[in-house]
């Protein structure tokens, strides 16, 4: 068996918000995954972890746990248990999944699961309120934050997929979503760029039903200057500020560039920017939101 000594990830949040979701994507992608592992038990759990990577002939990717409320009577001293994982040289990952309360409290009166801080005098809005409450050091140290209010468990996954490759790259990994600000904006970005100011395929009726992975619709805006100056203009600026992103120990951005419909002029800016950064050898990725969704339907 292998597995890479780095590869440990605290995966934590709001009852409802998708953690089941994000466990499941990481032992899909052969992560060894333990559910409500005891905090208090995190040091002993790493003892067993090796320290490089070691022969054999199976191979996973690393180990994930779910740390959350059903933890409550091990949350005390959670960050001295931290403090001690980091003093045994294990550099692990903290992802927080969130929604907002109103969200969160229409997925629990859709099924028939009992929260974990409510009881016979304890509301389900006061057991989310105090259960906020005892999560937010984990949610503190959080490397990232997903917000699901509007995710759907699709989207939700390869989030979760990509955040868990941001361990393996040097730097930072950027994360480049396209969307539609008609669809509302993506939650979890630390960067949105607003793009409908550009000149707009969809008015010419032969582009309408293309979008901008098309070559028709690349070659109409690659004869924008607009566009061409706005492409390079994003990257720049993302290009400048890297440096003091990686410096803070940041190793996942996400930048969402938002056209009106998220079909034709963030979809094709995202791809040149991403072509950039790859051509200097900087990790990226790209998720075109509005597209993905398309494609369910």
């Amino acid at each position: 068996m292998k597995l890479r000594a780095t590869d440990l990830i605290i995966v934590s949040g709001m009852s409802g918000s998708g953690k089941s979701v994000a466990l499941q994507s990481l032992e899909d992608i052969g992560y060894y995954c333990i559910d409500n592992l005891p905090a208090v038990l995190l040091p002993e759990f790493n003892q067993y972890l090796p320290d490089h990577t070691s022969d054999g002939d199976d191979e996973i990717a690393g180990a994930a746990v779910s740390i959350d409320a059903r933890n409550n009577q091990f949350l005390d001293d959670l960050d001295q248990t931290l403090d001690k994982l980091e003093q045994q040289g294990r550099a692990c990952r903290i992802l927080f999944i969130d929604a907002e309360e109103s969200i969160l409290l229409r997925r629990y009166s859709e099924t028939r699961r009992k929260h974990p801080l409510t009881g016979g005098s304890t509301p389900l809005i006061e057991g989310m309120r105090q259960e906020r409450k005892l999560l937010q050091p984990l949610r503190d140290r959080a490397e990232k934050v997903f917000d699901t209010t509007e995710t759907t468990p699709h989207q939700l996954r390869a989030q979760v997929r990509d955040f868990a490759g941001g361990s393996s790259v040097d730097g930072p990994l950027i994360l480049v979503e396209s969307f539609g600000f008609k669809h509302g904006s993506p939650r979890e970005a630390d960067f949105i760029f607003d793009v409908r100011c550009l000149p707009n395929p969809h008015w010419e009726e032969h582009l309408r039903p293309l979008t901008g992975l098309d070559q028709p619709v690349a070659e109409y805006l690659e004869n924008q200057p607009m566009v061409m100056e706005m492409t390079e203009e994003i990257f720049r600026f993302l290009r400048k500020w890297l440096p003091g992103f990686a410096s803070e120990n940041r190793s996942y951005i996400t930048v969402a560039i938002g056209c009106t419909g998220g079909q034709h002029r963030s979809v094709y800016i995202c791809e040149q920017v991403v072509k950039r950064f790859l051509q200097e050898d900087i990790g990226a990725q790209v998720r075109h939101r509005q597209l993905e969704m398309q494609s369910r339907d």
